[in-house]
């Protein structure tokens, strides 16, 4: 199996949350590509519940294009702890701290989960405004790091 970047990072010493630059790739035509893990809660001991993490994607997939160029996509993790963000270039940890938090005080505002319907959502049913409120208050009270190991 080939290394993937995600199981080299020790889960046991990390604390949440924060913003680690995972990785820059190069293409083959001199592209960079800048990988992100956007850690919201501590692995191991705290998850998001899916109704919660599933809208956060939806309203940040608006709003972190709002405050940062470039996102090819973000995703949550598998685990439920928080997502990864993917961008063209080389890009700071610290200028996705920035628009991540801008991203999310608009979510405290938010009046609806943007494509919250059958067309444009495979699992539409299983979306929570509230727990999306939630969750970005409560990152944001503890506040974001770009420092992830104790």
């Amino acid at each position: 199996m080939p290394e993937v970047e995600s199981f080299q990072l020790d889960h046991r010493r990390v604390v949440a949350p924060y913003v680690r630059k995972c990785c820059v790739l190069d293409g083959a035509h001199g592209d960079k590509v800048t990988k992100f893990d956007l850690r919201f809660l501590q692995p191991n001991a705290e998850a998001m519940p899916t109704a919660a993490l599933h809208a956060l994607e939806h309203l940040l997939a608006g709003y972190l294009r709002e405050h940062l160029d470039n996102i090819i996509d973000i995703s949550p993790m598998g685990c439920r702890t928080g997502f990864y963000t993917i961008v063209w270039g080389d890009v700071a940890a610290e200028e996705v701290k920035v628009a991540l938090e801008a991203a999310l005080n608009q979510v405290l505002t938010a009046e609806e989960v943007p494509a919250a319907n059958d067309l444009q959502c495979g699992n539409y049913r299983d979306l929570s405004l509230f727990g999306a409120k939630e969750y970005a208050k409560y990152v944001l009270e503890k506040g974001f790091s770009t420092e992830f190991y104790k």
